[in-house]
């Protein structure tokens, strides 16, 4: 084995170590749901500055975390793949498909629709 192969194979197995060691788990991804709908909140808002949504950005805001993990765990399935982790949940009649990989969460399918049906139920 000549010392560019042997150079390669310890940069390559370094970086998924890497990716192995900064896959995120559960937890990860529900804080990312819940700072994303609290974005998609903020966002329907500011077109209607009416009293019932500024009242449930503040309903949203105090009790965030309970309300995702008691809502979106249940409907989600993670699988963890050692290098990369794919979420998918099941939330206001929307499937949608995260990829996680390095500490990074990466839309791949259904966010959007999701956002715009959390925006139309909260009015």
């Amino acid at each position: 084995m000549t010392l560019l192969r042997l150079s390669l194979l310890v940069v390559v197995l370094g970086l998924a170590i890497g990716l192995a060691l900064t896959n995120p788990v559960m937890d990860d991804y529900l804080r990312f749901v819940e700072v994303e709908l609290g974005k998609a909140l903020d966002r329907s808002g500011e077109a209607k500055g009416d009293r019932d949504m500024s009242m449930v950005r503040s309903i949203y805001r105090s009790h965030s975390h309970e309300l995702v993990r008691s809502f979106v765990r249940p409907r989600t399935t993670h699988r963890n793949w050692g290098l990369v982790s794919i979420y998918e949940s099941k939330l206001f009649e929307t499937e949608i498909i995260v990829l996680g990989i390095s500490g990074r969460f990466i839309p791949l399918k259904g966010i959007d629709e999701a956002i715009l049906r959390l925006g139309r139920m909260a009015f």
